[in-house]
């Protein structure tokens, strides 16, 4: 450690940071039900994507039990911790990653073969290159008790290994760089293409103009490949920020304020990413929504017969009323099934 000294986690900051841990293990979750309940929105990016929710459903994890253990020592429990959140967190850098270059690959190139080719790589890369980085270096004891120097009550890369810039590197911060990098050129690349097509089909304009549902999913996805490389660098600058900060000996790398940045941009990748690709997704909304609506229906329309008063106590106008919810509570299920 550069001066004996450990960075202390309060108690507002483990539970503002449990808060989105809890936020991102239920969008992740979302993100992996959806996939799993609709089998016609299963296309390949989405895929991806909740290849990148199990990743980003892990770190949450991981990160909510060292953050409510806030570890003092290299205990068994703070090495396991670590090395989950280790896997899962570098795991999540190459499969965002993996995500942007297969959309480039198929809208800038115009390839879905090639980029469909490349999924086995990405499987490859993308949980292959953090396992190998996580065993290796748990076979060399590097993972373990941290001091919150880099975390947030979590365990990570051992601070008291005498190579601990380096393992933080191979187990984080050189792909998180390199992300920072990747991320931002490709989706100007994607947006770039798609402008020049729009542009090329200008004479069309007057035909499309009487389409407003195409332009708004249009208008959501080009704000969306705006946002994408954005939420990613203010959520994860922070971590970075206190890693320089340690590299320099600055006890700037403690204030409250940014251990807790730090805490909560580590920990809500999988709610950004449920907000962007779920909730901000008209297909996927509307069906969720109906399904609640659904539900919601089907409870009130038993609840008369669940609390035991007779059918015939009714009013006229509650039984018409009681058809027309029923009638709504098909429609809605209906829709909801296609």
């Amino acid at each position: 450690m550069a001066n004996g000294t450990q960075t202390e986690v309060y108690l507002s900051e483990q539970v503002v940071v449990l808060c989105t841990c809890a936020l991102s293990f239920l969008g992740s979750s979302l993100i992996i039900l959806t996939h799993m309940i609709w089998t016609d929105l299963r296309t390949t990016p989405r895929r991806l994507l909740v290849f990148l929710s199990v990743a980003d459903w892990l770190s949450a994890v991981s990160y909510a039990f060292g953050v409510g253990s806030v570890f003092r020592t290299s205990s068994p429990e703070c090495i396991a911790q670590g090395a989950v959140s280790t896997f899962a967190n570098t795991s999540s850098f190459f499969w965002t990653v993996s995500i942007a270059v297969y959309l480039y690959v198929f809208i800038v190139r115009s390839s879905q073969r090639v980029a469909d080719s490349l999924v086995p790589f990405f499987h490859l890369v993308s949980w292959g290159v953090p396992l190998v980085i996580t065993v290796t270096a748990l076979c060399l004891k590097k993972i373990g008790y941290n001091a919150s120097e880099v975390t947030v009550g979590w365990c990570w890369v051992r601070i008291d290994a005498p190579d601990w810039v380096l393992w933080m590197l191979l187990t984080g911060k050189i792909w998180e760089f390199l992300a920072y990098l990747t991320l931002p050129v490709l989706y100007i690349l994607i947006k770039r293409h798609i402008h020049k097509a729009h542009v090329a089909l200008s004479e069309y304009r007057p035909i499309l103009a009487s389409r407003p549902p195409s332009q708004s999913f249009s208008s959501m996805a080009d704000v969306k490949l705006s946002l994408i490389p954005i939420i990613f660098i203010v959520l994860r600058i922070w971590s970075t920020v206190r890693f320089v900060l340690l590299l320099a000996d600055s006890p700037v790398r403690q204030h409250p304020v940014l251990v807790t940045l730090h805490g909560i941009g580590n920990t809500s990748q999988g709610a950004a990413n449920c907000i962007m690709f779920v909730l901000f997704t008209q297909p996927i909304r509307s069906r969720l929504c109906a399904s609640l609506c659904c539900c919601c229906s089907k409870c009130r329309a038993e609840a008369p017969r669940s609390d035991g008063t007779p059918q015939r106590h009714q009013t006229r106008r509650d039984s018409s009323t009681q058809r027309e919810e029923e009638e709504e509570d098909g429609t809605s299920c209906a829709q909801s099934n296609r």
